[in-house]
């Protein structure tokens, strides 16, 4: 399996035309962070975000903290916590991070807050390494 290109990516593709558009940076090295102010087509109820995009945030944010340090990963186990509803054109932040690493197998853990350091949902998860085939 070769993995690398994203550039269509739902979550951060350049070249996705209805990508949310995410751009994580390096914050430390085990640490990844990136912001998003979600729009009226990103929510389920009105003025709610979708449950399903916030778990996006999320995962993506595990993805990419990996990623940024040189590993390809698959999402191989997935928990989030809903803490309170994130409300549409809030201006959100997705921190992530790097627990451990046992034998390729990634624990990971992110975040979702507003722009006032309030918890709105978190996410732990497990994601496969995966090896380039020569």
């Amino acid at each position: 399996m070769k993995l690398g290109n994203d550039k269509m990516c739902f979550a951060c593709g350049e070249d996705n035309p209805i990508s949310l558009g995410l751009k994580f940076i390096k914050t430390g090295e085990k640490t990844a962070q990136a912001e998003f102010v979600p729009k009226e087509v990103h929510q389920g109820f009105d003025g709610i975000m979708h449950g399903g995009l916030v778990t996006t945030l999320l995962d993506e944010g595990m993805a990419k903290v990996l990623n940024l340090n040189e590993i390809m990963a698959l999402t191989a186990k997935l928990s989030v916590r809903f803490k309170k509803p994130v409300s549409i054109n809030g201006n959100l932040v997705i921190k992530s991070k790097i627990i451990k690493n046992r034998a390729g197998l990634y624990f990971t853990k992110a975040e979702l807050r507003d722009k006032k350091g309030e918890l709105l949902a978190k996410a732990e998860a497990k994601f496969m390494e995966v090896k380039e085939e020569k």
